[in-house]
């Protein structure tokens, strides 16, 4: 199978961050992959093919040319994935969005930012190692555990939700509202609508 070459007019890097496998379905870990699943599914963008150590796909979303990628590299290794796919479209850091779960956040909230720290994610870790730290970021709240032990929040991150379908998929919506804001108005004025809707 040729390798899959995305077009010379894409505008913006999409990223959705998540675990490949079953195993991981229906974790909060894996709501990068459900939001990035939900705009492909909005905007009728093509299936996605392997590329870039991930899943991505190319289509029009909200009038721009835009690369849709689900690393499957695990999470603990998605800049290898997402420095691939950037190097291949040669977008500058303030093009790139990263959606990833966020525990310090109550389930339903969201937070858009550009650079900052990584809040001890390791798939943001990863990538800020290998592209730097300019990208924006989507956080997309699942809360946390009532313990701090790693091993408790790991376990947590990658359970199913304990919300119920209706309200997973209302925060996927939600998320997704909240990246085409990102491609509609930019990123300051998008995390000013979204940040604000949260108080």
């Amino acid at each position: 199978m040729a390798p899959f070459r995305p077009s010379s007019s894409v505008e913006r890097l999409v990223v959705g961050l998540g675990n490949p496998g079953s195993a991981y379905e229906g974790t909060p870990h894996n709501i990068g992959y459900r939001v990035v699943e939900e705009l492909a599914r909005r905007h009728g963008v093509p299936r996605a093919k392997r590329g870039f150590d991930g899943r991505v796909a190319e289509g029009m979303v909200r009038g721009r040319t835009v690369l849709l990628l689900q690393p499957t590299t695990f999470m603990n290794d998605s800049g290898r994935s997402v420095a691939a796919a950037l190097r291949a479209v040669k977008l500058r850091l303030e093009e790139v969005l990263v959606v990833h779960d966020h525990i310090d956040l109550p389930f339903g909230r969201l937070r858009l930012m550009e650079g900052g720290g990584s809040g001890g994610h390791n798939g943001l870790k990863s990538i800020t190692g290998l592209i730097g730290a300019g990208y924006a970021r989507l956080r997309v709240g699942v809360d946390r555990p009532p313990s701090t032990d790693p091993d408790v929040v790991a376990e947590y991150v990658l359970s199913p939700f304990r919300e119920s379908r209706a309200d997973v998929d209302a925060l996927t919506a939600a998320a997704a509202d909240a990246v085409e804001l990102w491609l509609d108005d930019g990123p300051e004025a998008a995390a000013n609508a979204v940040n604000r809707l949260d108080g």
